[in-house]
């Protein structure tokens, strides 16, 4: 008879759902359950109240940022996508009149997207409303509570920041 000690517990008290691996998974679970709702409720609220997705915000906030603009390439990495969604968006809010293209003159492959005027303030007026959200949405966790998670969740993004580095 064999026995399998590839899938029993490190010590007899420790199960499989103890386990150090266990756990981080539990983690990762808990983080989607905890950020989706609140994602999902501001996508919601965004398209009830002002007719744009979320992705067209979160790129019209990386702008705001910068008056000057940014590259298309700048707002990929900022927003964590490819180049090609942040393109399709871009056309969309070009079309709508809350963005626009200049040609950047140090370099012809790359353009500068930036918020026209009317984009600025209705980026101001919906990152108003975003923050009122969030605030509605979050408002049950004190601000110890605020403060301990966001101490907690930079020093996850810190450890896995490192843990990219070193590969």
């Amino acid at each position: 008879m064999t026995v399998d000690t590839q899938s029993r517990p490190e010590s007899p008290e420790q199960s499989p759902e103890q386990s150090p691996e266990h756990l981080r998974l539990r983690l990762w679970v808990r983080l989607l359950r905890a950020a989706r709702p609140i994602e999902a409720e501001l996508r919601r609220r965004l398209t009830q109240e002002f007719g744009i997705t979320l992705p067209k915000f979160d790129v019209m906030a990386a702008l705001a940022r910068r008056e000057a603009g940014m590259t298309m390439t700048e707002v990929s990495r900022l927003l964590m996508v490819s180049n090609g969604n942040v393109t399709g968006l871009v056309d969309r809010l070009v079309a709508e009149g809350l963005v626009m293209r200049t040609a950047n003159e140090k370099d012809r492959r790359a353009t500068f997207v930036r918020l026209t005027r009317k984009g600025l303030r209705l980026f101001e007026t919906m990152a108003e409303a975003h923050e009122r959200w969030v605030n509605e949405i979050l408002g049950p966790f004190s601000d110890a509570q605020s403060e301990a998670t966001i101490s907690l969740l930079d020093a996850l993004r810190a450890e896995t920041q490192a843990g990219e580095r070193k590969r």
